[in-house]
This record gives structure tokens, C-alpha cells and sequence, in this order.
């Protein structure tokens, strides 16, 4: 009963969400291709419940072909940032196309995060039991590492994030899979918007 109230919640919730941030979408389109020209959005791969991939959309705050040219794990001060890039960054409005995966059902509005297939398989039996839910825009992790980005200064960036990290990412997963409802699911939701206002 509980996933069938979440979905729809979830659908509800995200559509809403989309009409009144219309305006904040078309401004943001506008600023990204006035900067940096198109795409608008950007896609990666991520592993999604029961290992199935998918694409996960955010606005595009990095130069063009940054995967390409670079790592998959970004300090605040990797120079493929964009100035705008760097903005979205700080106020998470990157995440925001995200709306569109909750609504496709690849997404919840909380829940894990999703990760690179290459990440999930260094700890694949913890994510044997993360899968078994759909991965969330928010959760426990998000807001604790909300500033993640400042964490990492080590030179190699993707190690420190396995070594220093991503272990305690999985423990904060594993606490919202324990903890699962909907009186958790509030209070996730309450503390990620009180965290993006104050």
C-alpha cells in the first residue's frame, strides 16, 4: 500500500512542482544557451531498481563533452564548470529536470540517489538490497553531503569519493530503506526544502 501511495504522491507532487517552476525552467533554459550554447540538459547513465539504467536529466552546468575530457566526480573547483554551471551547482537547480525521471517512473522524489554503474560495482552487495527501490532525487545523503563538492579536494577525485564518501552514502541508503514510510518520506522532503531556503 505504502509504493502505490508513494507513486502517486510522486506523480502528483512532481507535476505540480513542474507548472510552478515553469518560468525558473525557461529562465535557466535561456541563461544556459545565452553561456554555453546547447544541449540545454544533460544525460548520464545511472543504475536504477533492479539494475535496469537509465538516464538521469539535469541542466547542463558543465562544458560541452565534460565526461569526455575529464572524471566522473567534480570538485567546486573543476575548471569544466560553467559560471552559470556554478550557480545551478550551489542552489541544486540542476536537479531540477529530475522531475521528469519521477514522472517517467525511473525516479522517486525520495529515495537513494542514483549512482555511475561504475561506483554501484564496488559495492555491489550493498546495493543488492539498495536496488530492490527506485532511486530518489533526495534522501538522508543528500542533505548530509549537500555540500559535497567542497569535500572533495583530493587529487584523485573518484578515489576519494569511493574511500571517504560513498561508504557513508550507502549507510545514510540503508537507513532510509529501514526507516522507509511515509512520515519519513515528509520529513526527508521538509528538511531537503528547508536546507535549499536557509
Amino acid at each position: 500500500m505504502y509504493f502505490v501511495v508513494k507513486r502517486f504522491l510522486d506523480i502528483t507532487l512532481a507535476f505540480i512542482a513542474l507548472l510552478l517552476l515553469l518560468p525558473v525552467f525557461i529562465i535557466i533554459n535561456i541563461l544556459i544557451f545565452l553561456s554555453s550554447g546547447l544541449p540545454i540538459f544533460y544525460l548520464q547513465e545511472r543504475v536504477g531498481k533492479d539494475w535496469k539504467p537509465f538516464k538521469i536529466i539535469k541542466f547542463r552546468t558543465m562544458i560541452k563533452d565534460a565526461d569526455k575530457i575529464g572524471l566522473g566526480i567534480t570538485s567546486n573547483s573543476d575548471s569544466r564548470i560553467t559560471p552559470v554551471g556554478k550557480i545551478l551547482r550551489k542552489t541544486k537547480l540542476d536537479e531540477l529536470p529530475q522531475l521528469i525521471n519521477v514522472l517517467k517512473g525511473e525516479m522517486s522524489l525520495i529515495g537513494p540517489r542514483p549512482e555511475l554503474l561504475k561506483f554501484v560495482n564496488h559495492f555491489k552487495e550493498d546495493y543488492s538490497f539498495i536496488l530492490n527501490i527506485k532511486p530518489g532525487i533526495t534522501d538522508y545523503a543528500s542533505i548530509q553531503f549537500r555540500n559535497e563538492e567542497t569535500m572533495i579536494k583530493s587529487v584523485d577525485n573518484e578515489s576519494f569519493y569511493l574511500k571517504e564518501i560513498l561508504p557513508s552514502k550507502i549507510a545514510l541508503y540503508k537507513k532510509y530503506i529501514r526507516e522507509m514510510g511515509l512520515f519519513t518520506d515528509f520529513k526527508i522532503l521538509f528538511y531537503t526544502l528547508k536546507g535549499l531556503i536557509i
